[in-house]
């Protein structure tokens, strides 16, 4: 996808939401089956550093792009907020809802039968 946006001179506008479960506090101390301690980042954190790894891969493919981490409550409002002005949105067919069954997930759904552009679902090599 990002050969395309290089050829074409496009731009990358990449989107990671993510939400805190009710209830939760980080660092979410854990005791593991074997008795370690183990201590769990926030979604946040996570987030971030899963948009940081997205644009460094990006960039090394030598294309322009810009990123976004979004707190919400639902990621199908937030990349769809983000697509109002986007040429072509791109999701991943499968989150981590808990049908694996399905071909696509709710977000996707959403996502294809809202968005003011066209939409492209992407399957992971082992959906």
């Amino acid at each position: 996808m990002s050969s395309k946006a290089r050829q074409r001179h496009g731009q990358l506008r990449l989107i990671t939401a993510w939400n805190k479960p009710p209830m939760a506090w980080y660092p979410a101390v854990l005791e593991t089956a074997a008795g370690e301690i183990a201590a769990e980042e926030s979604p946040e954190h996570i987030a971030g550093t899963l948009q940081a790894e997205a644009l460094k891969a990006v960039e090394d493919e030598g294309v322009a792009a810009t990123g976004q981490v979004v707190d919400s409550d639902s990621p199908a409002s937030a990349i769809l907020d983000a697509a109002k002005d986007a040429d072509l949105v791109v999701v991943g067919s499968r989150g981590h809802g808990g049908f694996p069954g399905l071909h696509l997930g709710s977000v996707s759904t959403q996502v294809i039968n809202h968005a003011p552009c066209p939409v492209l679902v992407v399957r992971s090599e082992t959906s």
